[in-house]
């Protein structure tokens, strides 16, 4: 079935392009232009790539610039200083 009518990109191609390494519809397009004509068919794009579907994504979710790992701050109650 056809996903992207604009460039005539299938289901298929986009799953392919995701084993890839493809993991967001933004590298789906460098990939093969599929959503950056029209963008009806970024919704579907993003519904075939799912949630954690992408191997990496964890990983590129938690680096920063030049693959540094990013550390959340941590949250809980403060301490007030004494003075």
């Amino acid at each position: 079935m056809y996903v992207c009518s604009c460039f005539g990109i299938t289901e298929r191609q986009v799953r392919e392009h995701a084993e890839s390494g493809a993991c967001t519809p933004r590298q789906i397009a460098g990939a093969c232009k599929a959503g950056t004509d029209c963008g009806s068919c970024v919704r579907r794009i993003q519904a075939l790539l799912g949630r954690g579907a992408c191997p990496r994504r964890e990983t590129e979710d938690t680096l920063g610039p030049a693959g540094v790992p990013v550390v959340a701050p941590v949250s809980g109650p403060r301490v007030a200083e004494a003075a």
